[in-house]
């Protein structure tokens, strides 16, 4: 299996919705969300090869790797109070 460019993907917590939401300027079209990170991924290992495949950007008749690499952001508050 010939080697391939790793995918980037980066997903960002989302409060008000409560969801990861999870793009690539890699991959033409990718935009997608879930709850749970796992989900996410579950979501990603289907929609980047299609989304590929559907841009163009696949050979046809081959077998290989996508590895993809995702980076997740979160921003939390602490509230403190000093005793």
């Amino acid at each position: 299996m010939p080697a391939r460019k790793t995918i980037h993907v980066k997903a960002i917590w989302d409060d008000e919705a409560e969801v990861w939401v999870a793009s690539s300027d890699d991959v033409p079209g990718l935009i997608t969300e879930a709850g749970a990170s796992d989900r996410l991924i579950e979501k990603l290992r289907i929609l980047i090869p299609e989304l590929l495949e559907a841009n163009g950007m696949l050979e046809e008749s081959a077998e290989f790797e996508i590895p993809f690499h995702l980076l997740s952001e979160r921003r939390e508050t602490i509230q403190y109070r000093a005793a």
